[in-house]
């Protein structure tokens, strides 16, 4: 495969961006290679800048669930277009978005747009603390809600992935009122909410864990926290900004059937474009000015193209069976692929809710940080390279997801998994 341009791309970038990327998983670090640089994408395919065509599972790492380039997107984004690109005033556009996310998504009476996953979940803890005159943020290992100061604590994605167990830069006066603990631990939780001395303000959660791999949580765990935190006047925060309108219209809340108190959306709303959202009940969402004394603001938040692109995305996933033939192809590609693994000699875990799944290259169950923690990262970061000797784009670390999306035809899912065989095949022989 000749990555000529790429690699000259990424020469220049490293005089220029630190690491040579602009987000540090890119970089492609824990996995044993440099980047290829992405020229164009259509469907579920990517084309980097040789040429060089690749099924795509990252999606974006996860909001394209439409595929890239879709037909609908695109106009809607070209008509937007011609009318300006920012305005920093209110919109028509804005209005439509907000109406439709709260009639998708169940626990939403009010929403607020942002242009970030960071910053809808930053805004909504400080919502959380202003709402509730507390302090204290409980957050869980492995779970990664954006690169804010509060939740650099064991956090997963890129954290883990570079093994850094923090951040410099983050001070301790911050850290100290934000406590992490195990995912799918009742006991653990139940003794950390009732802890009068903590002064907890809100638990916020990725429902189904994203960035730790895929984990699902178990839904006596999910259950009880809602209870607990119901009981005790703490605030819930959902953090769907992967799981939110890719598990379900209205995301892992729905499929769940559990309420939180907000809800953290991220770029999927934008049809893959910069966007954010926090929203939840009407109560607690009136603290926020102008209304209330919760301060937060921003140019970009609602930006007349996100709106375009992201109507044009919920119009299309709300169409009848949407959901149900992205589940039922994400079902079956599942159900090959652990077919193909049970066959190999090399143990596999493989974790899958929705159209998203993560094989961990380990031979115990994944259901916490530090279980995904155990997963032989060295023969993950051989897989990779040997898929994308195949012509297929997995994310560079073992502890992202794998995305199905509406736009992958048959014969690429085929091809996927004839190459999963295949790399599975030539580490048996390693």
């Amino acid at each position: 495969m000749n990555t000529t341009h790429s690699a000259a791309l990424f020469e220049k970038a490293c005089q220029v961006i630190p690491g040579g990327v602009n987000s540090p998983v890119r970089a492609c670090k824990s996995v044993g290679c440099d980047p290829l640089f992405v020229a164009r994408a259509e469907g579920g395919i990517v084309i980097d800048a040789d040429g060089n065509e690749f099924i795509d599972f990252v999606g974006s790492w996860g909001p394209m669930i439409l595929g890239h380039s879709h037909p609908d997107v695109t106009k809607a984004v070209q008509e937007a277009l011609a009318n300006g690109t920012s305005f920093g005033a209110p919109t028509a556009s804005e209005v439509e978005m907000a109406d439709l996310v709260c009639d998708s998504v169940p626990s939403m009476e009010k929403v607020r747009f942002v242009s970030s996953g960071t910053e809808a979940t930053m805004s909504a803890i400080r919502l959380a603390r202003g709402y509730t005159g507390r302090n204290m943020v409980i957050k869980f290992d492995g779970c990664y809600h954006g690169h804010a100061d509060s939740f650099l604590v064991k956090a997963g994605s890129g954290v883990a992935t570079l093994g850094i167990p923090g951040s410099p830069g983050v001070p301790d006066d911050i850290v100290k009122n934000t406590l992490s603990i195990p995912y799918n631990n009742i006991e653990i939780l139940e003794k950390t909410l009732r802890d009068d001395q903590l002064d907890i303000a809100c638990v916020i959660i990725e429902p189904v864990a994203g960035n730790m791999g895929v984990i699902v949580p178990d839904m006596a765990f999910l259950q009880k926290l809602r209870e607990l935190t119901a009981e005790l006047g703490i605030i819930l925060i959902f953090d769907e900004v992967i799981t939110g309108f890719r598990l379900a219209l209205g995301g892992a809340q729905e499929r769940f059937g559990i309420m939180p108190d907000l809800t953290c959306l991220g770029k999927i709303i934008g049809g893959g474009l910069p966007v954010g959202a926090y929203g939840g009940k009407k109560e607690i969402m009136d603290h926020i000015a102008p209304d209330g004394p919760v301060y937060q603001a921003g140019t970009l938040s609602g930006n007349p193209l996100a709106m375009a692109a992201g109507l044009a995305m919920l119009k299309t996933v709300r169409k009848p069976g949407f959901y149900q033939e992205l589940e039922e192809k994400s079902d079956r590609f599942a159900e090959r692929l652990a077919e193909i693994a049970a066959k190999s000699s090399i143990p596999t875990v493989l974790n899958r809710i929705g159209s998203m799944m993560t094989c961990f290259f380990t031979d115990s169950p994944v259901t916490d940080f530090d279980a995904a923690m155990q997963a032989d990262t060295d023969r993950y970061g051989q897989h990779f390279r040997q898929m994308l000797d195949c012509g297929i784009w997995l994310a560079p670390s073992q502890f992202e997801a794998l995305f199905i999306s509406a736009a992958h035809t048959p014969e690429q899912l085929d091809k996927a998994l004839t190459a999963i065989a295949t790399s599975l095949a030539r580490l048996s022989e390693a």
